[in-house]
This record gives structure tokens, C-alpha cells and sequence, in this order.
């Protein structure tokens, strides 16, 4: 790999070019240029890589798989929404070097703590800056590092830092000095002012120090000896015994450190209660890269949105050439994938995230004819991972719960008669049914004029019952009004609602979604596939709130927020007031009987390391933070720090922000840094979002992610943050 192979970058069947591969001394980062271009190349981190797949495991090279054997293919996976690198190899031999080198590098990285992940960026800067590459940095060279670090320093106090880390008096920094040049830079001053609060000499912080640290700032009570002494082991000096200052530093930076509770991080909920009573994680559309008109579809779509931890997701299938449907978007120009093709990685995906049950959203538009083949493809390639009789051949009075249904994949889609039916043997023709509810309402929102151009007809259609006997405990019913549903509705029937429909029923929907699942999605007029604000469903209880996983963006945020509780499994708990049938709770009006406000204050200190967003030579950012609310309309709210001046290396602000909470379980608090413009608006420069009900009290750290979602090491915000009744 060091050598450098050349390899065929493959982006069609069409388009297949010479590049030439090579990693880099850092081992860290793989450059690669074309054989003609003279000086034309690009890099990319392995750490942006999220995986390597062998053989044709790509559209793009299942498409060439007559050309090439799969031992000389291979897929790269980045993070995030990036597209995937799709290579051939002159060799198998070739291509076995890199699959395995790269998932080694991939794992090393795994595999680094936060202060290993620092000297490695650390490590990263030095080669930038070292322009002449003789391993030393002259003090030009320092300086055009800090302007690319984002700091903005007088060159006074630069060249006083340079000549004190430069011990051997060379005029150069060498590997070791140019650490403790970054040492004396990063001096965390805010951190030390903490430390040195607790500390009876100001040098290192003692059992009983840490234990008052623990108890006073952090809130810690339970096994508060325990937690200490594990801390103290952990980060002392061996010789005293005693945490010293880079220890102190080591655990506020650490996963206990962080300001998201390590303990609901892992599964801590109940899974045994009604699928009802969950929200799950759902995609709309999502076989869509893009938008809903032109954009290009791709079983890569449920890739990515399964290993995200989606639990439900969605097709919309039409008759295909030569008896094989096909899923596309209807009515627009969006490309063709084989239903089979979305099937089978269905099966191959499902449940590597998470071990939850997957509900498929089947959108049928095919004659009866295709219709026997999807059901044929749906037993065969899914097998036992189908769900295609209720469990222990029992019909319930309430859904089963996710952990009855581990492993299973659940079919929603138009059924004939009910469950009941077919466990009484019942045997219907195949019927005249109904279009399902998207297609009826045409995904066109009752308060916008109906355009003649995007409006689908209703129409009559057949079902078949071999596709029909697949759906057991998702059976898509027309929605007749909440009044007709508690009278008549089935548990294992649901609807689905478009977000406008879904918005103005938001009261009567709560007591609903207590005793069967509803489905709402967007706007057919969000044709460049936005997100409308899920929180607002959330707040109604509806568990299936489907959105546009390929954008992203606020909306997108707050599930990944809500999500990222209870081992990322794509099932959160209802709170017990949207799980009781004798609830009255009123997202618009929540004073109820165990109604307890809280207050949120969050002093915001400092940043750490933010990342550029101006990639022009000398512009450094001007950073403010600002933190949203998203909760129940009471509790909407956001204010922000004020921007700072030329430093995005280590801002401080100590600007306190104050919130009231009223309903705590459906809260969610977002970290958003921006680079301030008072001409324009302020660009995005990372974000953090998490349950308000997840958030640990203290000194805690914030570790900043892209708009992608990804982490951005060693981007950070250092916070206190103190929760308290409101009296």
C-alpha cells in the first residue's frame, strides 16, 4: 500500500478509469491521482471509511461482473452520505492487500482512545504544516499552521511559545518540542480553574478531592467510592496515588466525562411492552439518493438507513420488464431497481444495527401477476426472517412486543379480511381493494391547491393473496375518522397520514396511538425530499414518523438525537402518559396531574479545535453556540452564546443559558456552533443532539458531528450544566 498500486475507479459500466492508489506515511490518509492529469489528485482519510465489501457487492460493479471476477473487486464505504468507492484491481493478490490493510487501519483507528486520537491529529498537522518535509517546522511554517488551525494569535506571544518549546535552540521544532508547543497552546485554562477549586495544593486531586468533585459538581451518589477509586486507577500518577491535572482532563474528555449518560447509551428500556407503544426509527422513500423527481434510486438507500438503525422501511413497487417488479418513485423520472435486489439486502442488513424487528412499508401499484412473484421473493430469499403467521399461532388482543418479534421482518401492506380470517381458514378470491392511502391522497396536502400534473387517480385494484397472506401485524387500512377507529379498528391495522392531515389532528392522536401504530410522512410537494419537523409527531405518539434519510439537516438531527438512546436499536420507549388508555395527556396544553417543570441551565465555557468551514487562506471562524429546545410547544425555545472574534481553536465565552422544561420525557436539547457573518447567514460548523432525559449535570464535554451525522475528532464544547425542579 505504501508502494502504490494502480487500480480501475469504477463509476458505471461505461465510465471505468486508471487511478493510481497510494497510502501515505501517516497511515492514515490514501492519495490518489489519474495517470494523465499532471498534477490533479485527492485524498481521503481512513477514518472516513466505514467499511470494505469484497466481490460485486455494489450496484455499480454487479453491473460490470461479466468483465471483472469478484476476487479482483472491492467497495469502499465511506461514513456519512458519501458515495462509495467502487475498485478493481490488476490482481486478486492486489486487491486482498488493500481489503485487508484497510480493515486493519480501520480497526487500529477503532480501537484509539481520545488522547491517542489527539496525538493523531496532532501527528495529521505537523505533516501539513511541514511543507518541506525535513521533520523539523521553522517558525514561518508555525505560523501558517496556526492561521490553518484556526487560530488567529499575535506573532508576539506565537514566537514567545516557539522559543520556549524549542529546547534544543535550533530556530526549529522537532517532533517532541513541536508537542509541547501544542501543549502550551492547548493549556486548558477553563479546565485548570475546576481542577484547582477541588485540589488542596493545586497539583494533583486526592480520593477524598475527587470524591467532592464527583458529589458537588457531577451529582454523582451512588457508588460514589467505587466510581472514585476506579477513576483514581485509571488516571493517577502510580507514585502519589492521586489524579493529576492531565488525568482530570483525561476523564472529563472520556465517555463518562461526556454529557451524554454512558449508562443510556447501552439498551436500558423495557422491549417487552406493545409495538404500539414505541417510536421507531423510519425512512421514507428509501430506495431515494436524492430528490423525489430525478433523483436515482439504490438498494444502497436501505443500506445505509438499516445500519443507521431504521427499523422501518419503505418500497413502492410497480410492474418491471419481464414479469420482475421494479421500485421507483411513480409518475417521475427516478431510476429502476429490481424489487428482488431491495429484498435480498433486506435480508442481508436487517438486523446487523439492530436486532429489533424491520417492518417493510410495501406502496403496491403491480398486477396481480407481479404481485405472486413479490410474495414469492419475499419467502424465499427471507425465509424464516418473514413474519407470515401470528406468533405461537395465537391471535392477541394487543401487538406483540419488539422483543417477541426479534429477527422478524413484518410486511405492512393491504391485507384480505383480517387476522382472524386466515386463522380460521378462511379463503378469499383475490379482491377488489383499495389503492393504499398514499396513492389516495396523493401525497398532495389538503391545504394546497391539487395540482391536475402530480395528482394520481384513484383506482380499483386486485390483490393477490399469496402477497396478502404475508402481512400478519401491519394491515394498511383507509383512515375514516378517530371515532369510526375506536369503534371498529383492528390492533394490527394501521394508517397513514400525510404531515398536514397528521398536524391538525395532533390532540385526538395521542389516545389513538396508544392502542395501534400510525404512520405519517411528508408532502409530495417536498420534491427535493426535505423533512418536515418530526417532533411535532412525536408529541402526538405516533411511532412511525418516516423521513428523508438522504438529507441532511435539523429534522434529521433530532432522530439521530432521539435515536441514539438505548443501544441505538431503533425503538424508544413511549413515556408512561402515552402508553395509558386513561391518559388525557395534551401535547398543546401538558399541565397534567404529574405535571413537574424542570430547569435547564447550561454554562456554555469553551471550544475545542472546531473545524474550519472557510477553507480560504486566513479566514478563521468567529464562533457562537447555540442550543434549541425541541419538545412540546412550550418547551420550544433556543438562545445562543455571543460570537467570539477570530477563534474557532479554543473560544471562551462562560455565557450562561436558561431554559424551562415541561415535559422532560418528549425533550430533546440540540448543540448547534456556528461561524458568525453579520452580512450573510452564519454558516453550520457541527452540532450535537440528544434526549434532555439522557443528559448528565456537570462539567461535561460535547463532542461535536458533521452535518452528516459523523464525528469530527477532536471538535469539542465544554459545558456545566445543572438540572433542578422549578419551584
Amino acid at each position: 500500500m505504501f508502494v502504490g498500486t494502480v487500480m480501475r475507479k469504477i463509476k458505471s459500466r461505461t465510465w471505468k478509469k486508471h487511478r493510481y492508489f497510494r497510502l501515505q506515511e501517516d497511515c492514515m490518509t490514501i492519495w490518489y491521482k489519474s495517470k494523465k492529469a499532471a498534477n490533479a489528485h485527492s485524498t481521503f482519510s481512513v477514518g472516513d471509511v466505514e467499511a470494505v465489501r469484497e466481490g460485486h457487492q455494489s450496484e455499480v460493479l454487479l453491473s460490470i461482473a461479466d468483465e471483472f471476477p469478484p476476487d479482483r473487486c472491492f467497495t469502499l464505504v465511506f461514513r456519512g452520505r458519501r458515495g462509495n468507492l467502487d475498485l478493481v484491481a490488476e490482481s486478486a493478490g492486489e486487491a486482498q492487500s488493500w481489503i485487508k490493510g484497510i480493515r486493519k487501519l480501520i480497526d487500529n483507528l477503532e480501537n484509539m482512545g481520545q488522547r491517542e486520537k489527539l496525538d493523531q491529529w496532532i501527528c495529521d498537522w505537523f505533516k501539513k504544516a511541514d511543507k518541506n518535509r525535513d521533520g523539523q517546522m521553522n517558525f514561518k511554517e508555525v505560523r501558517d499552521l496556526l492561521k490553518m488551525m484556526n487560530v488567529d494569535m499575535n506573532e508576539h506571544h506565537a514566537l514567545r511559545l516557539f522559543t520556549m518549546a524549542d529546547k534544543s535552540q535550533s530556530g526549529t521544532l522537532e517532533d517532541d518540542e513541536f508537542v509541547l508547543f501544542y501543549k502550551m497552546l492547548t493549556q486548558r485554562e477553563d479546565v485548570l480553574r475546576v481542577f484547582q477549586e477541588y485540589s488542596g495544593n493545586g497539583q494533583k486531586l486526592t480520593l477524598q478531592d475527587l470524591k467532592d468533585f464527583l458529589r458537588e459538581e457531577q451529582l454523582h451518589e451512588d457508588g460514589i467510592q467505587q466510581y472514585g477509586c476506579t477513576f483514581l486507577t485509571q488516571a493517577s500518577s502510580k507514585m502519589l496515588q492521586a489524579m493529576t491535572f492531565d488525568g482530570f482532563l483525561m476523564y472529563l474528555t472520556s465517555p463518562e466525562g461526556s454529557i451524554f449518560n454512558p449508562s443510556m447509551v447501552e439498551l436500558y428500556q423495557d422491549m417487552t411492552q406493545p409495538l404500539c407503544h414505541y417510536f421507531i426509527s423510519s425512512s421514507h422513500n428509501t430506495y431515494l439518493l436524492e430528490d423525489q423527481i430525478r433523483g436515482h434510486s439504490s438498494v444502497e438507500g436501505y443500506i445505509r438507513a438499516l445500519k443507521r438503525g431504521c427499523r422501518c422501511v419503505e418500497v413502492d413497487c410497480w410492474d418491471g420488464p419481464n414479469g420482475e417488479p421494479i421500485v421507483y418513485h411513480g409518475h417521475t423520472f427516478t431510476s429502476k431497481i429490481f424489487f428482488k435486489d431491495v429484498v435480498t439486502v433486506l435480508g442481508n442488513y436487517a438486523f446487523k444495527a439492530s436486532q429489533y424487528p424491520v417492518i417493510l412499508s410495501i406502496e403496491n401499484h403491480c398486477s396481480v401477476e407481479q404481485q405472486k412473484l413479490m410474495a414469492q421473493h419475499l419467502t424465499q430469499i427471507l425465509g424464516d426472517k418473514l413474519l407470515k403467521s401470528p406468533l405461537d399461532g395465537k391471535i392477541l388482543i394487543s401487538l406483540p412486543s419488539p422483543e417477541d418479534l426479534k429477527g422478524k421482518i413484518l410486511l405492512k401492506g393491504k391485507k384480505i379480511g383480517g387476522l382472524e380470517d386466515g386463522m380460521n381458514g378462511v379463503v378469499d378470491d383475490p379482491l377488489m381493494g383499495e389503492v393504499s392511502d398514499e396513492e389516495e391522497t396523493a401525497e398532495i396536502d389538503d391545504d394546497h391547491h391539487r395540482n391536475d400534473s402530480i395528482r394520481h387517480r384513484k383506482s380499483k385494484q386486485h390483490l393477490s393473496k399469496e402477497l396478502s397472506d404475508c402481512v400478519v401485524y401491519c394491515k394498511s387500512v383507509h383512515f375514516s375518522g378517530f371515532k369510526h377507529s375506536q369503534i371498529h379498528s383492528k390492533f394490527y391495522e394501521i394508517s397513514s397520514f400525510t404531515e398536514s392531515k397528521a398536524r391538525k389532528h395532533i390532540r385526538e392522536f395521542v389516545l389513538h396511538n396508544v392502542r395501534q401504530l400510525s404512520r405519517v410522512y411528508p408532502s409530495g410537494l417536498r420534491t427535493d425530499s426535505s423533512n418536515f419537523n418530526p417532533q411535532d409527531m412525536w408529541n402526538a405518539g405516533c411511532q412511525i414518523v418516516a423521513l428523508n434519510f438522504q438529507t441532511a439537516g435539523v429534522e434529521m438531527d433530532q432522530n439521530d438525537g432521539l435515536f441514539s438512546q438505548n443501544g441505538h436499536c431503533g425503538y424508544i420507549l413511549k413515556p408512561a402518559f402515552m402508553r395509558k388508555i386513561d391518559e388525557r395527556f395534551d401535547p398543546e396544553n401538558p399541565q397534567n396531574d404529574g405535571y413537574k417543570p424542570l430547569s435547564l441551565s447550561i454554562q456554555v465555557i469553551s471550544g475545542q479545535q472546531l473545524p474550519k468551514v472557510n477553507m480560504k487562506e486566513g479566514s478563521i471562524i468567529d464562533p457562537l453556540v447555540r442550543v434549541e429546545i425541541h419538545g412540546v410547544p412550550l418547551d420550544q425555545a433556543k438562545q445562543e452564546t455571543r460570537y467570539i472574534d477570530n477563534n474557532g481553536f479554543n473560544p471562551v465565552w462562560y455565557d450562561t443559558l436558561q431554559f424551562t422544561i415541561h415535559v422532560p420525557e418528549l425533550a430533546l436539547v440540540r448543540f448547534v456552533v456556528e461561524d458568525y457573518d453579520k452580512t450573510s447567514k452564519n454558516d453550520f460548523v457541527g452540532q450535537f443532539t440528544l434526549p434532555f432525559t439522557c443528559i448528565q449535570p456537570g462539567y461535561r464535554h460535547i463532542h461535536l458531528l458533521s452535518k452528516d451525522g459523523t464525528s469530527i475528532t477532536p471538535s469539542s464544547l465544554f459545558v456545566n450544566v445543572r438540572i433542578t425542579n422549578v419551584n
